[in-house]
Order: structure tokens, then sequence, then C-alpha cells
């Protein structure tokens, strides 16, 4: 751990103290302190940085001493929360006691601390108060560039200088600033000996001579060979020979005239060892624009092939504010690929290389999330500060015994600058000699799900995409037809040697055992090489086609799938030979130049490592490598979008969704609606009334609605017939149709004419796969934030690069208000006041809703979130039982791997908000959080911080619960089965640190205690039964409560996709997905005219419909009977079903007898009979296939 030392001189004699954020003060104040030493006898000067407080408190504690008896104090860039409050009370109470205090380019907080003199900060505001704020002008976050604030920093001392009285100690308070932001030895001893000459109160020091500040250039350049390392002329710097390409290094003005610059040097030097031309530029403040208009695009012409940024802070702004807009237009005008990197500042090395989490919720925010909003990406850790240990995060176990300087980490710098070069060639390469990897997906195995992606008809659009880039100049033949892809990539050599694509390569068991670097870890998980996935025993199979220098491949599975105590494991493990082997062969074997993901989503992104922060012992950095990751994204995925960013450095290339239009009634539903107009219309007097119930009761049994009154059925009917419902999928290079525009734009109805016109415009042209040319050109895909169209028209155009929401932002003001309503509506539905709710929180859901869900467990908790002076998010505060007008309900939060990987801060918000109900000192009738928390505490023999953690999810760096993997594969026999998965993934708690601690015992006795469970639904193009998550989630908690309780709770589905939304019972919302889209012609048509990729999507709908069963038992039994029916004793329906993906076929129908053989139906024996012969029929057309192949 880093330890706080007095920099040079006696602790007894006359101490200036220094609170800043980081250490690179340091190295300035102990050289500094060394030259003060003879004319200041006994004088010590002390830095103690905020940022090492959260790993290490007795920094903090170090601190605190040294404030209650420092002489003159002063503190800068404090703004945090967490911060300020730590040390603020200690400031307050020595304030008056000391010579001097003065607090700048901090929180408002401390900087009214300051007194200096006759300066006071404190006191009611003053003439020179007035002064000052006409001075600086306004204080609120502006797009003014920092060399504008830096020139009017520089003016004002030289304005008050002429002003006397009072006006000279508010103008040494600007010269501190100006001292300080010129922090190079010189300045810091010179602001010492001028602190010193004017407040210090031994006689013999005062008055002694000062200078100055020493000015540097507020734009510059930095190189370690330079013979003053500063210059402002670009020909200064050294040249190097046989360069391969340009890049613009951006750095921190602060860190170079401190001289705490290895980390950068190695950066340079790691540059021109691989031949890249460096251009490393700073400028003043955190705005990097000047640097960039100066040295990289002066107005003549881009001299840079790829930008490269080591501040850690978003371009414009840093980390109080970011000015998006204006550093996303500088960008565009560069047009080349944007990498962001950052140095450790809140941990050690070692402590971030020993932990599963890898960066803290401040570093997460500050250094990823801030700088995705301008388009960066490859986030990479390239070096941080040693403390007394050794770092073991890679095979250099680096020491700096200590040393406060910032260390560079030679691996990561290693990795960092080997991307730079390959996103650098990319740019500069001619695109007859790219050679492009394309990666489709195939999960489940074995399902008839190959070359299937969310929302995306892959192969229409893979083939528009393949003569795209033919037409651009990429060396490649396209095949002649759709179909023709499909069997090229598909077929093949598939049968001949029983795998689920063509064999495109052969990679020995000696190859692996030679060419891999991490063999000992994956043999212990898998067993020797080659393994058993996808191998012939000799060695494994690479699966795809080449295609001239374009190569389509099947990324392997995960590997675990069918084996059920795999699936119980808490974390991850290994990837299998297969699928390092495939990665492998990519880079080193077809040397492709760039890798594009193709759909969403692949496994890559979900292999074991940190959470962000990645380095050389995680998986997902392993296998990418230095490979460009372009990955092909649905536009309404902000969550698992920003997890491939930050995990396997993608660059993200957003398309639409497939067009939207309401569900329509069919069959016996529009029957039954003509009845109910007529009913409705006709007088309760007419005798004939009597007759049309008894027709209605007999429609409504025939489209099993029966038991419900008309009026009930009149409202389920329009339910069914608004429902909006995706029609079909989205296929790249084919513009939406103009009814499916038309009706979009229906669904609109509520925006602006100037947006509807906007929408209709932007959705007839194609940007997605000229997105995808210019990434792979090495251009600057511009940034976007994720959404649904219906919800937010700003995903549009598509083709850009997806970010989620500013996460100090998050949730909204109007979040809060929505929150409140929609927790109010959960409270009046269920039958009583429950005691405690389980909550399943998505990170997706949060993002696009700009926080709702979170705000509802913060209103049902009676709480709300606070923000400090900058608007950021920083904690949570109680609402008074008073304004609450009810109990404290205690809410079960479980979250997403994917939320708490993004959203770190409002894991700790929702984390604070259930402490400080167990604390308050209220009635245990009015506060359910602390009544359960003081049972808890007492039964466990455990504080009350540990029996009121109330948030769980996934060890580090681990996703799911896995129950959806397991109802996939049907390896459970017992549903208890499924809870034990679920506990078994999900019992780590979050506290208000945000690091997790397993507690299953803990979870185990909060389930107990659970009255209902409840999440909501955000997203019109999903439904609960569309993908497996909400009963892997939603279900798995049920299941969990099911079994720990020993009897049903009430489910519930808040329906947010239109208006005020909806709360449903689970079987409500299952009955109506069921009714809108799995029978609905209008929906599976329009699947199904996608052909193979479309009987996939309908066999996952019944799929997870039966999850749903053995997680809850909420599905009622017309449910299959219904999907029965329609697809299987169909004969023509089964037929078209076996031509088009009779894999996927035959897994429908053996779903449909599974949901019987586990008592979730019970047909009759003719439907059971037909059902069989069905299922039989299909799987000899499989086998059939397969005998006609060999």
């Amino acid at each position: 751990m880093l330890i706080d030392k007095a920099i040079k001189g006696t602790p007894l004699g006359y101490r200036v103290v220094i609170i800043t954020l980081d250490s690179h003060a340091a190295g300035p104040c102990d050289r500094a302190a060394e030259r003060l030493a003879n004319d200041f006898p006994g004088l010590s000067v002390e830095v103690h940085a905020a940022a090492e407080w959260g790993e290490n408190p007795s920094a903090l504690a170090r601190a605190k001493e040294s404030v209650a008896v420092g002489d003159i104090i002063l503190v800068n860039l404090l703004f945090l929360e967490e911060h300020v409050k730590a040390i603020l009370p200690s400031l307050e109470a020595r304030r008056d006691h000391c010579d001097a205090m003065g607090a700048v380019i901090s929180d408002a907080a401390l900087v009214k601390l300051t007194r200096m003199g006759a300066l006071d900060m404190s006191a009611p505001q003053s003439g020179t108060m007035a002064l000052l704020k006409k001075l600086r002008g306004s204080t609120k976050p502006s797009a003014e560039t920092g060399e504008k604030k830096m020139r009017m920093l520089k003016r004002l001392p030289k304005i008050l200088k002429y002003i006397p009285g009072k006006f000279q100690d508010l103008r040494a308070w600007f010269l501190v600033m100006q001292y300080w932001l010129g922090g190079s030895d010189t300045n810091v001893e010179s602001m010492v000996r001028f602190l010193l000459s004017k407040y210090c109160r031994i006689e013999g020091w005062k008055d002694c001579k000062t200078v100055a500040p020493k000015e540097y250039p507020d734009v510059g350049l930095y190189h370690p060979d330079l013979p003053e390392k500063i210059s402002t002329v670009l020909t200064d710097l050294p040249q190097v020979k046989n360069t391969k390409a340009t890049v613009g290094l951006l750095m921190l003005r602060s860190y170079v005239l401190s001289d705490d610059t290895a980390h950068y040097d190695e950066v340079i030097r790691a540059c021109e060892k691989r031949g890249l031309q460096v251009i490393p530029a700073f400028a003043g403040g955190l705005d990097s624009r000047p640097a960039v208009e100066t040295y990289f695009n002066d107005g003549s012409g881009v001299k840079i092939d790829a930008i490269l940024s080591l501040t850690g802070f978003s371009l414009v702004g840093g980390p109080a504010y970011n000015d998006t807009p204006a550093a996303v237009e500088m960008l565009k005008d560069l047009d080349v690929p944007y990498l962001a990197a950052h140095p450790l500042e809140f941990q050690t090395l070692a402590q971030w290389a020993n932990s599963s989490q890898g960066l803290g919720p401040i570093e997460t925010t500050m250094l990823i999330a801030l700088p995705e909003l301008d388009g960066a990406t490859n986030p990479t850790v390239f070096a941080g500060r040693h403390g007394e240990e050794t770092c073991f995060g890679c095979n250099l176990k680096c020491s700096g015994q200590g040393n406060r300087a910032l260390a560079p980490c030679f691996e990561r710098i290693e990795a960092l600058v080997g991307r730079l070069e390959k996103m650098a060639d990319l740019h500069r390469s001619e695109v007859a000699q790219r050679k492009v990897a394309i990666v489709l997906f195939g999960f489940p195995p074995n399902a008839g799900a190959a070359g299937t992606a969310a929302y995306l008809s892959v192969f229409e659009s893979l083939f528009n995409t393949l003569n795209a880039m033919s037409a651009r100049g990429y060396t490649l033949s396209p095949p002649q037809s759709v179909n023709e892809l499909r069997e090229l990539v598909l077929k093949g050599t598939a049968e001949r040697y029983g795998q689920e694509a063509n064999v495109a390569a052969h990679v020995s068991a000696d190859d692996l055992v030679a060419n891999t670097p991490w063999l000992d870890e994956i043999e212990a998980a898998w067993g020797p090489a080659p393994g058993r996935i996808q191998s012939d025993g000799s060695g494994v199979f690479i699966l795809g086609r080449e295609f001239g220098n374009i190569f389509v491949g099947l990324q392997p599975t995960f590997g675990y799938e069918g084996d059920p105590m795999r699936l119980l494991f808490e974390k991850g493990f290994a990837p299998t030979h297969a699928f390092t082997a495939f990665y492998q062969w990519l880079k080193s074997s077809f040397q492709a130049d760039a890798v594009l993901h193709f759909g969403m989503h692949g496994a890559l992104e979900f292999m074991p490592g940190k959470q962000t922060g990645l380095g050389s012992t995680d998986w997902p950095d392993r296998l990418i490598g230095n490979l460009p990751n372009i990955y092909l994204y649905a536009s309404n995925n902000p969550s698992e979008a920003s997890l491939a960013k930050r995990r396997s450095n993608a660059v993200t290339i957003t398309h639409l969704t497939p067009p939207l239009a309401t569900a329509g009634l069919y069959k016996g539903l529009a029957e039954l609606k003509d009845s109910l107009t007529r009913w409705r219309e006709m007088s309760a007097e007419k005798p004939e009334r009597a007759d049309l119930e008894l027709l209605i009761s007999e429609q409504a049994k025939a489209v099993d609605l029966d038991g419900e009154d008309p009026k009930t059925l009149w409202i389920k009917l329009l339910e069914s017939e608004d429902a909006l419902i995706p029609e079909g999928l989205h296929v790249l290079g084919k513009p939406m149709s103009d009814k499916a525009r038309s009706d979009y734009l229906d669904i609109l109805a509520d925006s602006s004419e100037e947006t509807k016109l906007r929408v209709n415009k932007l959705l007839q042209v194609d940007y997605e796969i000229p997105a995808i040319l210019h990434a792979l050109d090495g251009g600057f895909t511009p940034p976007v934030p994720g959404g649904d169209l219906i919800r937010s028209t700003d995903v549009l155009p598509t083709g850009r690069n997806i970010h989620a929401f500013d996460p100090f932002r998050m949730p909204t003001a109007f979040a809060c208000q929505e929150g409140e309503k929609q927790a109010q509506v959960l409270l009046d539905t269920h039958e009583s006041m429950p005691r405690t709710v389980a909550l399943v929180l998505w990170g997706s859901d949060n993002i696009k809703s700009d926080g709702v869900p979170i705000a509802q467990a913060l209103a049902l908790i009676g709480a709300k979130p606070r923000f400090d002076s900058f608007g950021r998010l920083a904690g949570a505060d109680l609402v008074s039982l008073e304004e609450l007008g009810r109990p404290r309900i205690d809410v079960i939060m479980t979250l997403s791997g994917i939320f708490r990987d993004l959203l770190p801060l409002q894991t700790k918000l929702l984390a604070e908000a259930s402490l400080k109900a167990a604390q308050a000192d209220e009635p245990a009738g009015m506060n359910f959080i602390r009544a359960h928390a003081l049972t808890y505490a007492k039964e466990m023999n455990v504080d009350i911080e540990t029996a009121a953690l109330r948030v769980f999810s996934n060890a580090e760096g681990a996703y799911g619960s896995n129950v959806n993997q397991l109802v996939d594969s049907s390896a459970f026999e017992e549903e208890d089965e499924l809870a034990d998965a679920y506990e078994a993934r999900k019992s780590f708690a979050y506290g208000v640190t945000g690091k997790a601690t397993r507690n299953p015992e803990l979870l185990q006795k909060a389930l107990k205690d659970v009255d209902l469970a409840y999440q909501n639904l955000e997203s019109a193009e999903l439904g609960i039964t569309t993908v497996d998550h909400y009963f892997d989630t939603l279900g798995g908690i049920s299941r969990a409560v099911k079994r720990a309780k020993g009897k049903d709770v009430a489910i519930y589905i808040s329906d947010q996709t239109r208006g005020a939304g909806k709360i449903r019972t689970l079987a409500d919302q299952v009955a109506l997905e069921t009714r809108s889209r799995s029978l609905n012609p209008k929906f599976y048509e329009a699947l199904l005219s996608h052909g193979s990729e479309g009987v996939r999507q309908l066999e996952a709908q019944v799929t997870n419909t039966l999850g749903w069963s053995a997680t809850t038992g909420q599905v009622k039994p017309w449910v299959y009977q219904r999907l029965s029916e329609t697809f299987v004793l169909d004969d023509n329906m089964r037929q078209r079903m076996a031509e088009l993906n009779p894999t996927a076929g035959l897994r429908m129908a053996n779903r449909l007898l599974e949901a019987h053989e586990r008592d979730y139906w019970q047909p009759d024996e003719e439907t059971l009979d037909a059902l069989r012969r069905g299922a039989d029929e299909l799987e000899d057309q499989c086998e059939g296939i397969t005998i006609a192949a060999e």
C-alpha cells in the first residue's frame, strides 16, 4: 500500500499540509522541501492524496492527523463527495487555528473554508467576493476552452496587483492556483515560499524573497529526449526512421510539469520501437482541443493515423463535466481511431492486479464511462503507483517500494501500443490487401442456431455486407445468393465431420500444446488438448469458410452446455481448447487485420476476468489480443454493447431492430371482438343480449379466455390488439419498407411533426453497411446513446458506436418521478402491503429509461438519490416517514452482472439506501428493512451493516444465474436444482464500498421474507418469452423464494413499453405474449420469411415458455396446447419448419413433449400421440438430411 510520509523536514516543526486528489505533486514537493530546508529549518511539506483513501483507510487517518497540526493547509482538486465528506470536519476544526487555509479548484464547501489574511470566503458576500465573481465570470460548466480559462487565470493577479488592501489576499489566492497549475519543482518551491512570506507566524520567515509563478506553454509537446523535455515546435520532436504510421498522444500538462512522466516515457518508447512516429501533446486544464488543433489537425491536414489519450478523462472537461458534442466534432474532423488509456489513481497496481473487480466504481465512471461518451475505444490500464507490495499482474512482478511516482505497467503498455499500431495500420492499409474475419454465433449448440443473432437476419445481412465489401475493393468473390452463402458456411463438410458448419481448418493437438500460452489453465478445466468440444480427438476444428481475403467463421460455444455441475460454479472458468484455438487461428494463421463480430451477441466478452480494467490474466483480453474488433450490435442494447466495448475492445456499429407494429387480432380473437362490439352497443333491455352473451362465452372459451366477464374480455382483447410486436428480423442494406415505416410513424404519434419527418427520412437510408466499411477503414465511429427508437429517436441514424447514459446523472429527476409512480402502482396492485419485495434490475432497462427501475427500488425503500454541487450522483438519503406516508418496504435487489459492471455507482447508491434505512431510529412497524435487519443480525450474529445488505449479484467477473442454461439443455431433474443454481451464482452481496462478499445465508433468510417478485419490461422489441434472461433472473429468484418459503408468491411484470405502463401478473403476461406473438400469424409469418433463422426464433419462444413453467409454474396449460396445434400438429407448418430448420423444429416438438413429461401440461392421449408422431417425423427429417449427405 502507499504510505504517506512527510516529504522532508521535522514533523514537530512548521508544517505545510497539502490535501489533493492524487500524488503527482509528491515529487515536486519532496524536491522543493530539500531546497527549502536551509532557509526554513524545521519546515515539512506533506502531500496527502484523497484517491488513496478508499483502498487504504490508514492514509485517510494520516491525512486527518496532519490537518490537525497543520500550520498552512492547501486543498486542491477535491470534487468527489466521498473525499470532501471524509476530510471536511478535520479542516473545519483546524481552520481557525492555523496560519492560513486555502482551497482552490475544489468543491464549494471546501473553497468556502479559505482563510488567507483578510480573505475569508465563508463570510457574507463582501465587495471582495463580488469583485471575484465579476472578474471570473460564470463558474458553471461550459464549452470554454481550457486555454481561454488559463489566460483569464494569469490575467487576474495582474489586475488585482493594483488594488490595495484586502484585495491582495484575493490576489494571493489566485497566485496559489497559478503556482499549483504550473506545478513544476520551481513553482511548487515558489508557492511554499510565497505562502510563508505572507502568512507564516514565524517572524524570521516573513517577507522572504518570492518570485512570480514561472510560466510554461499552455499547449505544447513533450518528449523525454528533448533538451528541455518541452517544446512548442513540432519539428523539434525526434524522428523515427522507417516510420510505419504517426500517432497522436494526449497527456496531462500537470504530470509533465511535475516531472511525473515515467509512464508517458514508456508509451513513447514502445511506440517508437514499433516504428510509430509520435506526436506527444498536452494542453492546459482538461480541454484537449487546443493540443489537437495545434499539432494533430492544424488546418493544413490531419497529421496522424490514430489518437491515444493518456489523460484518463473525457477530451473536453474532465471529471467535473464533459462537453461531448465539442469532442465528437473534433474527432469527426480527425477521422482516425480514438483509443483511451488510463493510469490508476484510486488503487495501486498490485491492488488492481489482485482484484477480480478491476476498476472501482469511481474509476469505472471517470476513466471509462465518460470517455465513451466521446467515442473512446480500447480502455486500457497503462500505469499506476506501486505500494510496498509486489504486483503479480504479469510475469514481471514489478515493485516500487512505496515510490509515489506513477509507474508504467510494462505489460499493459506493450498490449496497448500493439493495439494502437494495429488500428493505425488499419487506417493506412490498402483495401485489396486487407484481411477481415467475420464471426458468426451459434448458441445454443446443436439447436439450429448456427448463424443467428438477436433481431438480425444474419445471412441476408451478411450477403449484402460481402457484396458491399467486394464493391469497395476487398479481394473476395461473394456467393450468388443468400442460400448459397448459407450452404457454403453451414453445410459443406459439416456432416462429414459431425460439426455445425463447414470445416475450414484443423488445428492439431501438437499445435495447441506448442502455441497456446495458457495451456495449463485450459487443461485444468477441460483436460488434455485437444479436449472433446469441436474435436476429432487429434485436434480441433475451425468452422467457417474463406471467401478470398474474408473469412466467415462460427464462434465455438462456451463448452459447459449440458453439464449441470459446471453450471453450478460460482464463477466462470477457462474457455475450451476449441474456443481459444479459434481466436489464435484468426490472429496467427489467417492473419486477420480486423475481426467483425456479426450481430448480438457472442461469448468472447463474457469470458472470465475482471469486470473492467482487464489485465493479462483475463480471458477476453488474452483472446482478442491486439486484433481490431468491430462489433455489429442492436441499437436497443447499450448495456451488453458496453460490455463488449470494455471487455473485448470493440468498436460497436449499431443496427436497427425489426420494425414494430401493433399485433392486431386474428381468427377467433377477431370474431370475439366483433361479438363484444355488438354487445357493448346493444341496450341491456334487448332480449337477444342474453343469446349474444352465451355466444361470447363460447367464443371466449374457444380462445382460452373463458371465465371472464364481457368487460374484462374487452380490455384483454384491446391489450392483445394494441400490443407492439416486432415484424420479422432486420436486414442490413435493406431499407425499411414504406408500410413498415408508416406503421412505425403511427407508433410515434405523440412526437412532433419535425421529429416524424426526420425519422421518416433517416429510415430510408442505409447507414449501417457504410459504417462497417468505414470502421474497417480505420475511421472514427461517432458515439450514439443506446435505446429504443419509440422512446428516443436519437438512436438514428444507426451505424454509430453505442454508449450508455452518463452514470453520474442516473437516476434523473424525471426517472425518480416515474419510479415513484410505478412503485405506488405496484403497491396498489398487490392484495396487501408487502413487507419484502424481490426486485430484478437489469442494466439495459435502467440505461434506456435513465434509471426508472432504480428509482422504483428507492421509492419502495423511501429514499432518494443525492447529487453533489456538480450534479453528480453522490449517494442516497432517506425520505422522512411523514413524507413517505407508509412503511419502508424491504427490497431484495438482484442485479444482472451487466448492471453491476456498468452502473457501480448505482450499486453503491442502492446499498447505501438500504443501510441508512436499517440504521434509522424508526418503529419496526414502519420500517420493515430495519425490522428484518435487526432480526438477521441477531440470528446470524453479525453487525447491522452486514444484516442490511440487500443488493445481490454474481461474483465479480461472472454473469447470469445459469438457470437458463439448465433449462435449455434439459439438465435438471427437480425444479429446486434451478434454485440451487440461482443461489450459487447470485449469493454475492454488494455493500456501500461496491465490493462483493459471498453471503448465501443472508440471501436465504431474506428470500424467506419475500412477499412478491417483480421486474420491469422496458423494450417493446422484447417480451418475457422472447429471451431467456427473464426467466433466468426473475424466474430464478422466484424459484428460490418458493423453496425458501415453501409456497408460491405473487410475480408481477411491469410493462413500461407504452404510455403510463401496466402491471400484470406473470401468468397474464405470458398469456398476452402467447396471443400477440407466438400464435399470431402476423408475428410468426414475418419470422418464417427469413427462413432458418425465423424457425430458431420461434423455437426459442417455446423454450422460454417452458423456462417459466420450470421456475414459476405460472404458465397455463392452454398455452402448450395452442403452440402444439399451431407449429407441430399442423401438417403444413411442420413441413415448412422441417424444410427451413429441422433441428430447431425438432427441438420445439421435444420441448412440448418435455412440458408434458414434467407435468406442466397434460394433453389428451390423442393430442399426445399426434405430437409424438410429429416429433418423430421431424427427427426423421434431420436424420434423412444426414443420411443423404453421407
